[in-house]
């Protein structure tokens, strides 16, 4: 009896200490529940990625004397060993580059094109209506490699060699597999096993890598380093373009060598909207980027931070905001090498209020039409970056569905991707199928300035999950007041079934999934409004920022909990 005694006794003052004592911060010091840890702070560098080997690869970089794009650079090489679940140099690139010299941001559209010798015409004898998701078919010209020595040669300081060599070691050594990326490794490899060089690279013992376990891949290994002594024109150009072109070739394929040797890169111009003083950057179409903008204006009429962040009015307003804009996306977002797309007035205060207007308080839209501009104005990786000198960087890349199309060309070490999916076969739209035209891109970079200064480096991988959380996570810092971990760690809000990229209109008003931290009552409140509510299992994306703080220079980092994600810096 003494000992329970004893025990209740105890028990009882431990809880007075703590309900009298908050400031002990038994719990997070915020009070948020959601919170998971806090945001890293350092002076002279920082990376942020999802895989803490390439976070560490990127520090190395950093304290070796190289730029922020060397240390992207070798992160991205990292990533596409390490989680070839999302990225590869098979697969493509965009970036955006605070120039702390030159006090301006630069633009990197590394993505690739479809075969010139695979017209519609073709495919639709083939009696398709949209293109296969894995096989030939699907894959365009992987634009990654290309985009690292574009980055490099405005931006580099340490050779490529450099770069490349943490990656090349890996590959050799061998590594052990997370257990959120073998994972993801089983179920790829339940789809792309059939294909021919898929299980000599990543099979070596008859079944994909599980947790823990070692896995080498001396076959990327090897074209990492021709590409570091032969460089872009090694992989455009040389012997590991004739084993793509030729590999294609036997698999009925369409990708040939000259699709490969005419690839290049464009440097665009990044294209902004201001958000409550913010100027949000996003990078023009091809990509979706400029859908997040789409849903930042069309929000900003409204007093979101009164309506709180788990409440029923803001996750409403904030879903029929996204329906706006992605049927937007669906009509106007493709190559603009192939259309004159309306950027400028499709991301225009003027524009947004009006379409906030359609916005129903009480019901949820069944359909959305797309807008109409003034049409005579003319599964993946994100990572980020920041060196001594104040550059930073904001690189996304990806093989676009997990880890590409299966196709793999023997001894290379990598997947090529199924990029070209997101072509519409429906002739004389925007994004309609075209030989050499560069398909609708899910992934975005996104940077924020204020007054001219760099503010905020960051971004969430995750297909149409993008811009959706990109404007999220913008709204928690700008509106809700969070620090830079808890705007990622906060509950999120997706939608999906909404008006698709081909163009096809949703017509019961899509799916809301919502996390958990977000109250019984406000999910009862959204099916009042008509919401039809969904679970949904690891779609809400993955978060990367550094932030700059203003007055002092120093970084602060966020990384995403949901995942491998980890910040460090030095």
């Amino acid at each position: 009896m003494i000992n329970i005694y004893r025990w209740s006794f105890l028990t009882v003052v431990s809880l007075l200490i703590f309900s009298t004592a908050d400031a002990l911060a038994y719990d997070r010091i915020t009070g948020k529940a959601f919170a998971s840890r806090s945001a890293v702070y350092a002076v002279h560098g920082m990376a942020a990625t999802s895989q803490p080997l390439a976070t560490q690869v990127a520090l190395d970089i950093l304290k070796d004397g190289g730029s922020a794009v060397d240390a992207a650079i070798a992160a991205d090489a990292m990533l596409g060993l390490v989680e070839p679940t999302g990225s590869g140099v098979g697969g493509d690139l965009f970036a955006i580059v605070w120039s702390a010299k030159d006090k301006q941001l630069y633009g990197l559209n590394a993505s690739g094109r479809s075969p010139k010798s695979l017209t519609l015409e073709i495919l639709k004898a083939k009696g398709l209506d949209y293109l296969p998701p894995y096989g030939p078919l699907p894959v365009s010209v992987p634009g990654a490699v290309d985009g690292w020595y574009q980055l490099h040669s405005k931006f580099g300081k340490l050779p490529m060699k450099n770069n490349l060599a943490p990656a090349i070691r890996y590959a050799r050594e061998g590594f052990p597999v997370s257990e959120l990326i073998a994972y993801y490794m089983q179920l790829s490899g339940k789809r792309l096993a059939k294909y021919p060089g898929f299980k000599e690279t990543y099979m070596p013992n008859g079944h994909m890598p599980k947790t823990g376990e070692i896995f080498k891949n001396p076959a990327l290994a090897n074209t990492l380093e021709k590409i570091a002594k032969g460089g872009r024109d090694e992989f455009y150009k040389g012997s590991i373009a004739r084993s793509i072109a030729a590999y294609m070739k036997a698999q009925g394929g369409y990708l040939s060598y000259d699709d490969l040797a005419s690839h290049h890169s464009e440097w665009v111009k990044p294209v902004s909207a201001n958000y409550r003083g913010y100027d949000v950057w996003e990078l023009p179409p091809n990509g979706q980027g400029i859908a997040a903008l789409q849903i930042l204006k069309t929000m900003e009429p409204y007093n979101v931070k009164a309506m709180g962040q788990t409440s029923p009015e803001y996750v409403h307003l904030f879903v029929e905001a996204k329906k706006l804009a992605f049927a937007d996306r669906a009509k106007f977002y493709a190559d603009p090498d192939f259309n004159k797309i309306p950027v400028t007035d499709l991301i225009s205060q003027d524009y947004n209020y009006q379409r906030a207007k359609l916005i129903d308080p009480e019901r949820a839209a069944r359909s959305v039409e797309p807008g109409n501009p003034n049409l005579q104005h003319g599964d993946t990786v994100y990572l980020t970056t920041a060196d001594n000198e104040g550059n930073m960087v904001s690189l996304i890349q990806s093989n676009y569905r997990g880890m590409g199309s299966g196709m793999t060309p023997p001894d290379l070490g990598f997947v090529l991707q199924d990029r070209g999916q997101l072509f519409d076969l429906t002739p004389g739209r925007f994004n309609s199928y075209a030989p050499g035209k560069r398909p609708f891109h899910t992934i975005i970079p996104a940077f924020v300035t204020k007054n001219g200064k760099p503010w905020l480096s960051f971004g969430v991988m995750g297909g149409a999950t993008q811009p959706q959380m990109h404007a999220q996570i913008l709204i928690n810092l700008i509106d809700f007041g969070m620090n830079l971990q808890e705007a990622g760690d906060a509950p999120r809000i997706l939608h999906t079934g909404s008006t698709q990229p081909t163009g096809e209109q949703m017509t019961d008003g899509g799916y809301v999934s919502l996390e958990s931290g977000f109250p019984m009552e406000t999910r009862r409140e959204l099916m009042k409004k008509g919401h039809i509510l969904r679970d949904s299992l690891g779609a809400f994306g993955g978060y990367q920022a550094i932030a700059r703080d203003l007055q002092t220079g120093v970084y602060c980092g966020a990384s995403e909990s949901r995942k491998d994600g980890q910040v460090a810096g030095y």
